[in-house]
């Protein structure tokens, strides 16, 4: 896992070194390739899909409910940021809150909209070890927990999904039992080998749960937008289910790989095909609205820590 920090730190430093002629060339390959793997994957959707129907859904829908999601998309954002400053609280840097919210869509912009260049994550470990002399490991493990605690929140919903979804002929005791068991081992590795970022371990993991619920209720307000009246819960746990299959960085911003994931569960769960391929590219453009906010601080990176404390002051003392 030390290498892994040591990547994300030397990726990083791409922001400010100067590209030779094959890193030059390996962005563009990469930008291509998810340009090439988000086409195909979308292609496969489409013919399986009516486009002319998923089309029809965008210029019908009940675009004050749209506006909805994506309020209730943004206020995940907020949320997730407020979960990432619990970890960083574990070793001892207390962010500014409007520093660390800019810092995250920042990352959410990189992370997003430029998929052959720097990941927001290494981008943080590297403003981080340059602003406040942090170790890049220790930066590293912080935003590594975080998302290991969105994975967390999505194991829980789902467990709890599965119960309200009669075709998963599966009883509830056995994903839940899985589910905590699963939760015991995480937190004793993570006690017994990281235990200084169990510090703030199950309030930031309160947080993770509020994040996925936001998100969630963004699906619900585009699918109420669309004037539906049937079962909501297999629509979210095929939500769930895609949001896991997008952890792999393979496409442009998770495009193509949610709708194929919805495409194929619709062979299990009793959803409407034009439907559950609007969902997940509606979802997308949200996201996508929401990260271009980032590229302000591209354009004006000296706003990013305009009007804050200084970086020393940032820092706890003493026993947390």
């Amino acid at each position: 896992m030390k290498n892994l920090a040591q990547a994300e730190e030397d990726e990083a430093q791409e922001l400010v070194a100067p590209k030779t002629w094959k890193q030059r060339l390996w962005s563009i390959t990469k930008v291509v390739l998810k340009f090439a793997v988000t086409s195909v994957l979308l292609y496969f959707v489409f013919r399986k899909v009516n486009f002319q129907d998923v089309k029809y859904r965008l210029l019908h829908a009940n675009y004050w409910w749209m506006f909805a999601a994506l309020l209730s998309f943004f206020a995940s954002m907020v949320l997730s940021s407020w979960r990432l400053s619990s970890f960083f609280k574990s070793i001892r840097l207390k962010l500014d809150p409007r520093f660390n919210f800019r810092l995250y869509l920042l990352g959410l912009f990189y992370n997003f909209l430029l998929p052959g260049g720097i990941g927001g994550d290494g981008y943080k470990i590297y403003l981080l070890n340059k602003n406040y002399k942090l170790p890049a490991k220790k930066v590293f493990w912080a935003i590594m927990f975080d998302r290991l605690s969105g994975l967390w929140a999505i194991g829980l919903i789902i467990v709890a999904l599965i119960f309200l979804i009669p075709q998963i002929d599966i009883h509830i005791g056995i994903p839940l039992s899985i589910f905590v068991v699963a939760s015991g081992i995480y937190y004793f590795v993570a006690y017994k080998f990281f235990r200084e970022y169990t510090l703030y371990f199950w309030q930031a993991h309160v947080k993770a749960i509020g994040v996925q619920s936001l998100q969630l209720l963004a699906i619900v307000f585009i699918m109420i937008g669309q004037d539906f009246d049937g079962k909501y819960s297999p629509y979210l746990l095929s939500f769930l289910i895609s949001a896991l299959a997008t952890i792999v960085p393979i496409s442009v911003g998770g495009a193509g790989i949610r709708e194929t994931v919805f495409t194929w569960l619709t062979k299990f769960f009793p959803m409407e095909k034009s439907l559950a391929v609007f969902l997940p590219g509606t979802f997308y453009i949200i996201s996508l609205l929401v990260a271009l906010l980032g590229i302000y601080y591209v354009i004006r990176p000296s706003r990013l820590s305009d009007g804050l404390p200084k970086a020393e002051d940032n820092f706890e003392t003493g026993d947390n």
